[in-house]
């Protein structure tokens, strides 16, 4: 990973900086397909989704005005494994605590709902612009970047996403993200019905 050069101070109002809802979205659906053990609910998919999209909660203190680089500035801490550790967890407590699940089973609910939520931070340190991610807050605050960077940055707010920008933003997200999310939707799709007919 590349350590995203700091900027202290600023709100960078021209380089806004996040992955679409749309693609964090599709990411979770895809991880959900190939993820074995998981129980099969609507209400699992519907938090892997929350999950994916969650860590732009931190678009509230940009707007506000919090320091972009700031530990609790946009992808900062809730852009942290740390921070994706903590609502997998917490999640799973909350929702299937009194669900008839063995110890994998609950392992596993855990595990995809911490990957969903880390997924939005690996997916935004692919994009093309703004400060890195937060990897490793609050232990460290250093940002970060993947070395391969081919998702073109998406705007915030539903205004600047509906605009010629925002259109390059979705064909962008269409090859990196939707190909290799169908893939593993079909991919996960084919091993369910390879198990039935096992069975």
């Amino acid at each position: 990973m590349g350590q995203a050069k700091r900027r202290r101070g600023k709100r960078h109002s021209g380089e806004i900086t996040i992955a679409s809802a749309f693609a964090h979205a599709l990411s979770a659906g895809a991880i959900r397909a190939v993820t074995p053990r998981l129980p099969d609910s609507y209400t699992l998919l519907v938090l892997g989704i929350v999950c994916s999209i969650l860590p732009d909660i931190d678009s509230i203190g940009y707007m506000l005005g919090v320091p972009y680089d700031s530990p609790w500035g946009h992808r900062g801490i809730t852009h942290s494994f740390s921070f994706a550790l903590l609502i997998g967890v917490l999640l799973t407590w909350l929702f299937y605590r009194k669900h008839n699940l063995d110890k994998t089973g609950y392992l596993m609910v855990a595990l995809y709902l911490f990957i969903t939520t880390a997924s939005h931070g690996l997916l935004d340190a692919m994009t093309s612009g703004g400060l890195g991610i937060a990897f490793f807050a609050p232990f460290d605050n250093s940002r970060y970047f993947l070395p391969y960077r081919p998702i073109a940055v998406s705007p915030i707010g539903v205004r600047a996403f509906f605009s010629e920008w925002g259109q390059r933003v979705i064909l962008s997200e269409l090859i990196w993200i939707g190909i290799p999310c169908t893939i593993m939707l079909f991919s996960g799709w084919i091993s369910r019905k390879l198990l039935v007919r096992a069975d």
